[in-house]
């Protein structure tokens, strides 16, 4: 039950390659078709089935890596628990900062007995987001749970034209149910029950392959038809308790009006991971600015409501400056210790994750953050 790949192959041919003995890869983001798994490996993605099948890091065995000063070293192994430091956990996300895997240990997951979609559609987001928190209140865990806003509805009808998402619908509700036939059966029935006592008008569901891919289709395709109705979008990737969806969904829709840019909202409802899309035209000047503020905004609202910068987009150069907003000086001053033992000099993806006064304009209570020039190693 594992797979050996280079870190240029794409998320989707592993599945393709083992779906014929029965198995599948469980991390899918939504870019699978076109992602690798050394980004995945990079950034922790997470995808469709991470609400309860987790993210890259659940499913790699081990790692081949090379280092900053040149050494190839194997990381991890086939024992699911290893004794020690537990370092393919601490480099799967690490972003390339730690150095470069070249060789990945996957593990994959045998084709449940049965799968069913549900695709529930509201008059509002409100009512699609307490949906969410009362399914997993009830004990069932989906192997993926998404919501999609009426502007996301109307781009992806508009493009894919799969003409089953309803264009006067305030947001639909995207439930996938696996597991043993009898276990499907009954939590079909029960999330049903729950979707329409939180005001659902319709419920469609899809049990075989062909039409549960139909489906699927318009949510994986979400981002790209956001692309046919802006010259451009900003995506934000923050993360929040389900129980301050509602609230968050309504500060993310001010905010757009505050500022008069459309926000198209795709996102992991079932984990919290949000996808707010800012749509915007770049040939305007001061636009790229002004959305970047907006998305800025959005992750100090993430931070306030306990959640985080990141879900699976990791942190890069874009996100650094706001990680003060969630961690203090001690947290970050350690986590530059982790990387200067790994990378002294910061040959590998410099300037990436952590903030520094000098590029981040930040006052003196980041002084005490080691930089890479002349940085002591722990």
């Amino acid at each position: 039950q594992r797979v050996v790949v280079q870190p240029g192959v794409i998320n989707n041919w592993v599945t393709q390659a083992v779906s014929g003995a029965g198995f599948y890869y469980a991390p899918d983001p939504s870019s699978q078709i076109i992602c690798s798994i050394g980004g995945n490996v990079a950034e922790n993605s997470g995808g469709v089935h991470c609400l309860k099948y987790g993210v890259t890091t659940n499913h790699i065995l081990g790692l081949k890596i090379v280092t900053p000063d040149g050494d190839i070293v194997d990381i991890g192994g086939n024992i699911p628990e290893m004794p020690g430091y537990d370092l393919t956990g601490l480099f799967v996300g690490s972003e390339g900062t730690l150095g470069i895997a070249t060789e990945i240990t996957l593990r994959i997951l045998k084709t449940p007995e049965s799968i069913c979609v549900l695709l529930a559609d509201f008059t509002n987001l409100e009512s699609a987001g307490s949906a969410v928190s009362d399914i997993i209140s009830s004990g069932i865990i989906p192997g993926g749970m998404e919501i999609m806003d009426n502007l996301s509805i109307n781009a992806v009808e508009d493009v894919v034209k799969i003409g089953l998402y309803p264009r006067d619908a305030g947001a639909i509700l995207l439930v996938e149910l696996d597991g043993l036939q009898v276990e499907v059966d009954t939590n079909k029935q029960r999330v049903s029950e729950i979707c329409i006592n939180n005001g659902a008008r319709n419920i469609t569901t899809a049990s075989n392959a062909e039409d549960r891919l139909k489906i699927w289709k318009g949510r994986k395709a979400a981002f790209a038809a956001a692309g046919h109705v802006s010259p451009d979008y900003y995506v934000q990737d923050g993360v929040i308790p389900r129980t301050k969806m509602a609230y968050v969904l309504k500060e993310i829709e001010a905010l757009g009006e505050k500022y008069g840019y459309r926000i198209a909202n795709v996102f992991h409802a079932g984990d919290g991971n949000l996808h707010p899309l800012i749509l915007y035209d770049n040939s305007v000047l001061g636009a790229l600015e002004t959305v970047e503020e907006i998305g800025g905004e959005i992750l100090k609202i993430c931070v306030e409501v306990g959640g985080s910068l990141s879900g699976e987009h990791g942190i890069g150069a874009d996100k650094k400056c706001y990680m003060p907003q969630m961690f203090n000086e001690v947290d970050l001053e350690t986590m530059q210790w982790v990387r200067t033992v790994f990378n002294p000099q910061g040959l590998a993806n410099p300037g990436k994750m952590l903030p520094t006064p000098r590029t981040c304009g930040e006052s003196a209570k980041l002084q005490n953050i080691k930089q890479f020039e002349g940085a002591e190693v722990f």
